[in-house]
């Protein structure tokens, strides 16, 4: 089975909060992560909700705690608290305690055992990407919300179950496409959606060129002490253990991540969609060309030349190696936007005092604090499941297109594509027992 959901029945020991153990087959059946077992009455958070509640601060688990996942839990302890950490390698897990300070029995090294705990609100996943949608969808089936590092998930498949999960489970799921709330990008966005460039056609984005050397010569070592390798390659394909496969190298190898396309296209193709309203859709065509590595252990893409077009004939443009922005071209002028500047021709655009009549955009000055007031409050978060989803799509669908080596015509209402069953076969991707099976 290739959905990215356990099913083998043989039997592997869960500790719950309780000390009491579980075979994997009662942890399968308390968590039913089968796309079609998605239904069941919704569990609340015990520390959250209610005047007479013990606390109004959220209790969070960390699964991943090394790269992004350090700087994560450390936002997340300034207004809420951290009482797990999950990693496969226990020296990172040593190292963020340092930091976290949660008791022995609070570190774990199997995701499951984490999610089991009931005085848990809402975990953080900050692991590679092979790692996101497995536990995540394991952990608002538990009753947690969840803040899942970007881009949301490996596949567009595990894309749509992630988001099927959070809506028929009731939980509040934030991507962490953090420039969302960065009043750059929302100021830029408002102004072209008001229509201060006129009517928008076209949208470039450039994201940055690989930045790790490919390891030519690359060897296999033997696995360090304290490190799960077999865990942490988890769904993705058996591979001989090398350090430069693993850490933050995952990002440029197939199998665990996308490359840049994933990377930083998951940052400047999700202010794209939000500044030409898609959020709930995508485009119908994709056309380019990307130039991957012929050797080495690094596999994803190295250029990429990519042209996306949607239904009204509004075009993303997007390119590899660049700089780092999005830029709103319309009839009447352009906006640029990036983590440090926001740029417009005419530049009087700028100026422009958004009133009555004109669109303002959901407001977050703070990514982290927006998840933990949508906890409590049960609104939407401004990153959502389906927005992460849709933004992740557009990555997956360009490396799609760059691997295959042709155009392609999506149907973003069905998530397939057009009479492509080449295609189609790589919307999902088979699963290493027992993650998914043969």
């Amino acid at each position: 089975m290739d959905n990215g959901i356990p099913v083998e029945d043989q039997k592997m020991r869960v500790k719950n909060s309780g000390n009491m153990a579980q075979t994997r087959r009662e942890f399968l059946k308390a968590t039913a992560l089968t796309a079609g077992a998605l239904a069941f009455p919704t569990i609340l958070p015990s520390s959250v909700f209610g005047a007479e509640a013990p606390s109004n601060r959220i209790t969070i688990g960390c699964i991943g705690v090394r790269n992004k996942g350090i700087p994560n839990m450390r936002e997340f302890m300034k207004d809420a608290q951290v009482v797990a950490l999950c990693d496969v390698d226990a020296g990172n897990l040593a190292k963020a305690n340092e930091i976290a300070k949660v008791d022995a029995k609070s570190l774990y090294g199997d995701f499951r055992e984490l999610i089991a705990r009931k005085d848990i609100d809402a975990v953080l996943i900050s692991t590679p990407d092979q790692w996101h949608a497995i536990p995540s969808i394991a952990a608002m089936k538990a009753g947690k919300d969840l803040y899942c590092e970007k881009p949301l998930t490996l596949t567009i498949a595990e894309g749509r179950a992630m988001a099927d999960a959070a809506r028929q489970t009731g939980r509040i799921l934030q991507t962490g496409s953090q420039q969302r709330s960065d009043g750059r990008f929302r100021r830029a966005c408002e102004l072209v959606r008001s229509g201060l460039i006129g009517k928008a056609h076209t949208v470039v984005v450039e994201i940055p060129g690989n930045n790790i050397e490919n390891p030519m010569d690359w060897k296999e070592e033997p696995v360090p002490a304290g490190f799960d390798y077999n865990f942490w390659l988890g769904q993705a394909p058996q591979a001989p253990y090398t350090h430069y496969r693993c850490h933050y190298n995952f990002r440029f190898i197939l199998d665990y991540s996308g490359g840049q396309m994933t990377n930083w296209g998951a940052h400047y193709l999700d202010i794209a969609q939000w500044g030409l309203g898609t959020d709930d859709t995508g485009p119908v065509r994709i056309d380019g060309k990307g130039e991957f590595p012929k050797a080495g252990l690094f596999t994803t893409a190295t250029k990429a030349d990519l042209t996306y077009t949607y239904a009204n004939g509004v075009r993303i443009r997007l390119k590899q190696p660049g700089g780092s922005f999005t830029r709103f071209e319309g009839d009447k002028g352009w906006i640029q936007v990036s983590r440090s500047s926001i740029k417009a021709e005419p530049a009087s655009i700028l100026e422009y005092q958004l009133k009555d009549g004109d669109v303002l955009l959901y407001e977050s000055s703070d990514h982290v604090q927006n998840f933990l007031d949508c906890v409590k409050s049960r609104k939407a978060p401004i990153a959502d499941a389906e927005i992460g989803h849709r933004s992740a799509t557009l990555c997956h669908l360009g490396n799609i297109a760059m691997l295959l080596g042709r155009p392609l015509q999506w149907n973003p209402k069905a998530e397939r594509f057009v009479n492509d069953a080449e295609a189609d076969k790589m919307i999902r991707r088979t699963m290493r027992a027992p993650w998914g099976g043969a």
